[in-house]
């Protein structure tokens, strides 16, 4: 007999891709191969296909469809937003903000554009996470160009007050970029509402492929594109557009907003019940991130006296998760978002990311909770 795969606990690192989105997907490869700027059948078949994609990707977090640029992915999306802004207002401005937990696909351009002679301002979190909005305004500047807060946490999963926030950058008229790759598919999202300039968003986080992803920009944001070429996605992104993925982002993101509400909930029950079957089973377990303002979907947790990657290493066979971020897979080192918590170096060494998604079950949670304490009472003995 075949093993039984182990249950998947790390949604937050990727999705699976969802059949319907496959089945529509595969059209694309084989029989509608146009180039979308053929003005040909072929090529207004695919056209079509793509701008209903972007109504979708719109529908889902309450823009217009002409403000949806479709990327490959949201390092590309972060990028354009953070680079593209400090290029179309350098000369006017020579400030950035952004946070200490961001992801690498955020840092790595600010410490860039550093290098480059910006000045750039990373805002400490507390405890939980959490960035305050009062450290935001103390750190606005008459030259300040760019506010970038993620929306949610691709770690601990703690949800950003990314509108208390953009009220404090548009009374300054400072622009606001968020980075909600994990929000889209879990959490409601509305662009107006949260009162972002500009919003990324990854397809492989809501069972869309990978390779593609959108970057919201509001109508009116000075924006310069980072690469040169044709006219293609408003100017802002050149390269014939990758059709069959992109209509299998649109058809993830009506798939999302049709199943929100009973997904959140669906999710926040297997987190809630996994988290509650270790508790009574481990003493000294510590919940890493926010209690309530947090993703339903996100359970990062310190075992005590053990270390997170030898109590994984231990539980493989039935439990496939991470110790942070899949960006840092290989790496053993403590998480950089739990080191800009002020978590002690003890019990960030015994964090785990336990991430539930739209296909894991009551069974999947009991499964893994057994395997999980087996593991740390292994280790401890």
């Amino acid at each position: 007999m075949m093993e039984a795969k182990p249950v998947y606990l790390d949604y937050n690192a990727t999705t699976p891709v969802a059949p319907e989105v496959a089945d529509a997907i595969e059209p694309y490869l084989r029989e509608h191969f146009g180039n979308p700027s053929s003005s040909h059948v072929y090529g207004q078949r695919a056209k079509q296909a793509v701008e209903q994609a972007r109504r979708e990707v719109s529908a889902l977090i309450g823009a217009r469809a002409e403000e949806v640029v479709f990327t490959g992915c949201a390092t590309e999306a972060n990028n354009l937003a953070i680079q593209g802004v400090a290029r179309a207002l350098a000369g006017n401005k020579k400030h950035l903000i952004t946070s200490a937990v961001e992801h690498p696909s955020v840092m790595q351009p600010f410490l860039k554009l550093r290098n480059e002679g910006w000045e750039v301002t990373m805002l400490p979190v507390d405890r939980h996470g959490r960035v305050s909005p009062v450290a935001v305004e103390r750190a606005m500047r008459p030259d300040t160009a760019l506010i970038s807060v993620m929306h949610a946490n691709n770690e601990v999963g703690t949800i950003q007050p990314i509108a208390d926030i953009a009220r404090l950058a548009r009374s300054k008229g400072i622009l606001l970029h968020t980075d909600a790759a994990q929000s889209a598919g879990k959490i409601p999202l509305n662009v107006h509402q949260l009162g972002a300039d500009l919003l990324t968003l990854a397809g492989h986080k809501f069972y869309a492929p990978k390779g593609v992803g959108a970057l919201y920009v509001r109508t009116g944001t000075p924006l310069s594109p980072l690469q040169a070429g044709a006219g293609h996605e408003h100017g802002l992104r050149p390269g014939t557009e990758n059709v069959p993925f992109i209509v299998g982002l649109g058809v993830a993101a009506r798939l999302a907003r049709k199943r929100l509400p009973k997904l959140q909930a669906h999710l926040t029950g297997l987190r809630d019940q996994l988290h509650a079957r270790l508790q009574a089973e481990i003493p000294g377990l510590v919940l890493n991130g926010h209690n309530e303002a947090r993703l339903p979907n996100t359970l990062n947790i310190s075992f005590p006296d053990v270390s997170g990657y030898e109590l994984l290493a231990g539980a493989a066979q039935d439990v496939a998760a991470s110790t942070g971020s899949a960006c840092h897979s290989g790496e053993h080192a403590v998480s950089g978002v739990l080191g800009a918590m002020e978590t002690s170096a003890l019990r960030a060494a015994g964090a785990v990311r336990l991430s539930v998604g739209m296909y894991t079950t009551p069974a999947d949670i009991e499964r893994a909770a057994r395997s999980l304490i087996a593991a740390w009472r292994q280790l401890r003995a």
